[in-house]
């Protein structure tokens, strides 16, 4: 019998393919546990309309995340902090106050958990910070550390 895999199976193959088994091991393992389904014409043709909308969903996204790479590559943000006597900054700039600012001075929300920031920003003066946006891109902020 032929079947469908849903999930991966670690002895038999990932995902999407489809394999030929075992009617017992097809019927009662793989399509019981919910690992496959029976691969009928209409099932495969339902899995291949699924597959291509995932894809065209997955170039919008790629597409949408290259345009805010775009506009922060441009970008540069201002952020102002008190300092100690020393010119020393109190505490360091977060990535939550990095956020903030990109929205109010630039209009561009990116979640916080985006900032790659290796090192904490203690010092005024200006810094570059790499932005890890999925799929595999990333962009760099231009920011300027300025004292109170």
């Amino acid at each position: 019998m032929k079947v469908l895999l849903i999930k991966d199976v670690k002895t038999l193959g990932k995902a999407g393919e489809v394999k030929e088994v075992k009617d017992g091991y097809g019927k009662n393992f793989l399509i019981g546990k919910g690992f496959a389904r029976h691969a009928t014409p209409e099932i495969l043709a339902q899995h291949a309309e699924d597959e291509l909308i995932v894809a065209e969903h997955l170039e919008k996204e790629v597409n949408f995340l290259k345009g805010i790479m775009k506009k922060l590559d441009k970008a540069e943000i201002i952020i102002t902090k008190k300092l100690g006597q020393n010119g020393h900054l109190f505490g360091a700039v977060t990535k939550e106050e990095i956020a903030v600012a990109l929205k109010e001075q630039h209009g561009i929300e990116i979640d916080k958990k985006h900032i790659n920031e290796k090192s904490a920003i203690k010092t005024i003066g200006e810094h570059d910070l790499d932005f890890k946006l999925g799929h595999g891109i990333h962009a760099t902020l231009h920011v300027d550390v300025q004292g109170e």
